[in-house]
């Protein structure tokens, strides 16, 4: 242990949270208090990385002549960089601590926030300069896999799905948080000293479109405060890069993806989209004003599902929830104009019911994560004559690298969905193509969840 670590009061160095007496008279405490905080900076990190899917929709409002197929880009670019910097952010836990990074991720994201904000009052900023801060907001979705990691370390398996859920479920609610504040704030003067003024709109109003992304840039760093005077690093969760990459080899980490891929994505990717699908397909319809009732209910419903796994199981769970979503998606079909009665109402519940079991399916898979790599790699430690202190150990350490590299595979969908519509809009005028992917895909999820962790609850093997 280096000098540093010794006079580091904030570094906790003995950590036993399987220890039922160490967990009631001081574990729970301080796990708490670092979900709370951790929760905090997570929420404000969704709040940035889906900042384009408010403020896509209004470019052209205040000057802007870009294309819906550019638009659609700018709303999945920063899944697309989230996804791919969740993989090294899944390394930085274990490396440099979850106090220390939850402040460096945390602090950063203002830099997005600011730049957006200074961009979007100027009409000759060109389209690649909105394409590199939205790949900078996707360093804010990076933030999951390691504030989960983080996470995993501070509760007992027991108690991992509610843990990860609330950490996960009250993050995703960034989502809905910024979809409900960036349609008020843009109307208000709250930076007039700073000289934004705004632009007048055909109703009379005045849009101040800076004013969505520089609202999260004070909160950010009220966050940032708090990440650093109140969490804790966990000395034991320390690991090199290599130590955590064999679990890359395992088959259950490739399965496990898809499935968080499906849910997760699907939520993620949805949230993105759906405000740009909504204007596309119901263009009288302002959507701006109930864009966030979707990621409001997956947020929320990804609580739950960490916690309904925790007592009925996450495969049960997960099962029964793909088989709702492909469900959803078929009847997504029979309300969109052209392939159906082109029903606003209905297109809107039966979107919400999408959102809804992706949220559920989110918390599931996780939950899911959890325990099947905490019995593979107990299982393949006593094979090969390890002790069950050593057996514990490695299963924290590699649940939480495999936790990481999952979410970055799901976030991928934050991508491929709002670019499958921009794509499938552009080719055909319609959402069909891209829908129909979507719904096979589900499909060959419930077959999956079922074949492989279905008739084998007891245990998984490597």
């Amino acid at each position: 242990m280096s000098q540093h670590e010794k006079n580091n009061h904030y570094l906790l160095k003995e950590w036993k949270p399987e220890n039922k007496a160490f967990w009631e008279n001081k574990g729970k405490h301080i796990a708490r208090r670092n979900l709370v905080i951790s929760v905090a900076c997570l929420l404000l990190a969704f709040c940035v990385w889906m900042l384009f899917s408010a403020v896509a929709v209004n470019l052209n409002k205040v000057g802007f002549n870009f294309t819906t197929d550019q638009l659609f880009m700018l709303t999945a670019l920063p899944s697309l960089s989230g996804a791919i910097l969740r993989v090294p952010w899944s390394f930085m836990v274990p490396i440099f601590g979850g106090r220390y990074w939850t402040v460096i991720s945390t602090v950063i994201l203002i830099i997005p926030c600011v730049w957006l904000g200074i961009a979007v009052q100027n009409t000759a900023t060109p389209y690649t300069v909105f394409i590199i801060i939205a790949l900078l907001c996707g360093f804010a979705g990076a933030n999951f896999a390691s504030s989960m990691g983080n996470i995993s370390f501070f509760f007992p398996k027991a108690r991992q799905g509610s843990a990860l859920g609330i950490n996960g479920g009250l993050g995703n609610l960034g989502v809905s948080v910024m979809q409900m504040v960036a349609p008020v704030v843009i109307f208000l003067p709250i930076f007039t000293f700073l000289g934004v003024h705004g632009v007048p709109q055909e109703d009379g109003s005045t849009l101040s479109l800076a004013n969505a992304a520089w609202v999260w840039a004070p909160l950010l760093l009220l966050a940032t405060l708090a990440a650093f005077f109140g969490m804790n690093d966990i000395a034991s969760a320390k690991a090199t890069i290599a130590s955590q990459l064999p679990v890359l080899k395992r088959l259950h980490l490739w399965l496990l993806s898809l499935l968080y891929l499906a849910t997760f994505g699907s939520f993620i990717g949805f949230s993105a989209g759906f405000a740009m699908l909504s204007k596309t397909q119901f263009p009288d319809v302002n959507i701006l004003h109930l864009a966030f009732f979707g990621p409001l209910l997956g947020a929320l419903a990804r609580s739950a599902g960490g916690v309904i796994s925790d007592k009925l199981g996450g495969v049960r769970v997960t099962l029964i929830n793909f088989v709702f979503m492909a469900v959803f998606t078929a009847l997504l079909f029979l309300t969109l104009p052209g392939s159906g009665s082109g029903n606003f109402t209905a297109f809107f519940l039966v979107f919400m019911g999408l959102f809804l079991t992706a949220g559920l399916g989110s918390g599931s898979t996780f939950q899911m994560i959890a325990v099947i790599f905490r019995q593979i790699t107990v299982y393949r430690v006593k094979l090969h004559g390890g002790s069950d202190e050593q057996a514990q150990k490695e299963a924290v350490s590699d649940t939480a690298a495999a936790l990481g590299f999952i979410s970055a595979i799901g976030a991928v969908g934050g991508f491929f969905i709002p670019k499958a519509f921009g794509t499938s809009l552009a080719m055909t005028g319609s959402p069909v193509g891209a829908m129909k992917v979507f719904l096979v895909f589900y499909i060959a999820c419930v077959f999956i969840t079922w074949l492989v962790y279905g008739r084998r609850q007891k245990h998984v093997k490597p």
